[in-house]
Parts: structure tokens; C-alpha cells; sequence
């Protein structure tokens, strides 16, 4: 089985490898197309995070009176949280439409919709980069110390892709026979926003019930990324943590490799 995984993974990654220029090609279209006839263009790429940042910053700062959390200004605690839980939920948003709307090119031309995810995760990378171009300009703003450990947001990205394009996967072939599966993700990520400790500290809760939060593999992405920007503390100071993510992240990547690989022959059927 080992050596299936391997050989099947091998073989995602030359695919990924060979196709590059059309995952350039059509994410860069993609971007385009998004802020295509509006005045600002892709201004809008940095407008958005700090729109956001604004409102939930005046909301939970000024309006709930929300303290710093461990003498971090609640901004930049917030922002560090925000910034890859929206690219987690902007990867999985997009993907779960990804074959359906690209259905011209699975039923006339012989097309590898095993990137369609990559796809989407590298147009939505751009939007991501801007959110941390955000967070690093309120880190200088507010007088925070910068560190090596800032470099060990590339871990976590690779955390966060891992995680997302498993979840992709699974949700972008069932919403071809299932299109329900539109409304269960957008409740899903709703529902996860909430829950997870991106607005509230989890050390507000008791520890049985942060026991459960902690099952929760995009909280070890979000205190990840707090941890390289903030409180400046290694991935492997939590081993146990770090294996339990890894485990549920690859079990949850190869469910999906499994379900669009299976479910794949039948796309140009149903549509």
C-alpha cells in the first residue's frame, strides 16, 4: 500500500511538474477575470484583507474592548489569524466549483482536472500574499520585533496547501454528482470560522474543551503562523501536535487523491 502511495504521488507531481505553464496560464486568467472592467483592477487584491482586518479590528477591539493578547497589539494577533484561515477558506470555497465550471474543456479535450485544484490554490495565493504584505506592514506599525522565525511561515504554508488541496480534492469530484455540496462547504466554513480560535484566545477555555478545539487540524495552522510571527516559537516544540497533524493532513490528502481518482471517469458523463 506504502509503495502504491509513493507511486501515485510521484506520478500527481510530474503530472503538476508537466503541466505548469497551464497552471500559470490559468491561474493568472483566473485573477484577471476576477477584477476584469473594475477601475481599481487588482488594488482590490490589497483593499480587501485591510477592509477586513479594519472591520473585525473596530469590532472586536473598540466595540467588545478586546485586550492585547500576551502583550501583542490585538490587530496583529488578529491579523496573523485571519491571514491563513481566508486562504485555507478561499482555496476550498473555489475548488469545490472547480470541475463543474471548467466542464467545456473535461468533455471536449482531452484535460488533466487534477489540476484544477492546484489552480485554484495558486490564483488564490496571490490574494494571500497581500494579506501577509498586510500583517508585516502592522507588525512595523506597531513597533514588534522582526525574526529568522518569520521564515518558518514557509512550513506552515506547506501545512496549510497539504490540508487544503486533500479537502479540494474530495469536495470538487462530489460536487459533480452532488451539488449540494456547495451549500454543506459554505456552512462548513461558517460554522469553522466561528470555532476556531481565530477571534477568541483558547486558553479561554477549559482545558477538556480545548482538548476537543485542538482536533481541529487549520488550529495548528493558525497558532502556527501566530507563532512565527509573534511569539516566535519552533514547530517542534509540540511534537505530538505536529504528528497528529500530519497524520489526520495525509490521510485526508490521499481519501481525495482516492475519491477523484475514482469518481474522475465519470465527469465528462454527468456533465
Amino acid at each position: 500500500m506504502i509503495k502504491n502511495i509513493s507511486i501515485a504521488l510521484k506520478q500527481f507531481i510530474q503530472l503538476v511538474l508537466k503541466q505548469r505553464h497551464l497552471i500559470f496560464v490559468m491561474a493568472k486568467r483566473e485573477i484577471q477575470n476576477q477584477y476584469a472592467g473594475s477601475f481599481l483592477g487588482i488594488i482590490w487584491i490589497f483593499i480587501h484583507p485591510v477592509v477586513m482586518i479594519t472591520v473585525f479590528w473596530f469590532v472586536f477591539s473598540i466595540g467588545f474592548k478586546a485586550k492585547p493578547m500576551n502583550d501583542v497589539p490585538f490587530v496583529v494577533w488578529l491579523a496573523a489569524g485571519l491571514a491563513p484561515w481566508f486562504f485555507f477558506a478561499e482555496i476550498i470555497n473555489g475548488s469545490v466549483n472547480s470541475v463543474v465550471n471548467h466542464a467545456h474543456l473535461i468533455k471536449r479535450t482531452i484535460f488533466s482536472s487534477q489540476i484544477l485544484p492546484i489552480i485554484k490554490i495558486f490564483s488564490c495565493s496571490v490574494t494571500h500574499l497581500a494579506f501577509l504584505l498586510v500583517l508585516l506592514v502592522l507588525i512595523i506599525f506597531q513597533g514588534l520585533s522582526f525574526s529568522l522565525y518569520f521564515l518558518q511561515w514557509f512550513y506552515y504554508l506547506f501545512c496549510l496547501l497539504s490540508l487544503a488541496l486533500g479537502i479540494a480534492m474530495i469536495v470538487a469530484s462530489l460536487n459533480v454528482f452532488v451539488r449540494d455540496v456547495t451549500q454543506i462547504v459554505a456552512v462548513c466554513l461558517q460554522v469553522g470560522f466561528w470555532v476556531t480560535p481565530i477571534f477568541w484566545d483558547i486558553q479561554m477555555m477549559p482545558s477538556r474543551v480545548q482538548w476537543y478545539l485542538k482536533l481541529n487540524p487549520v488550529f495548528y495552522i493558525i497558532q502556527g503562523y501566530r507563532e512565527s510571527f509573534i511569539s516566535f516559537v519552533p514547530f517542534w516544540s509540540h511534537p505530538y501536535y505536529t504528528m497528529y497533524f500530519w497524520i489526520c493532513s495525509g490521510i485526508i490528502l490521499l481519501f481525495g487523491a482516492i475519491i477523484f481518482k475514482t469518481l474522475k471517469p465519470q465527469f465528462a458523463d454527468v456533465l
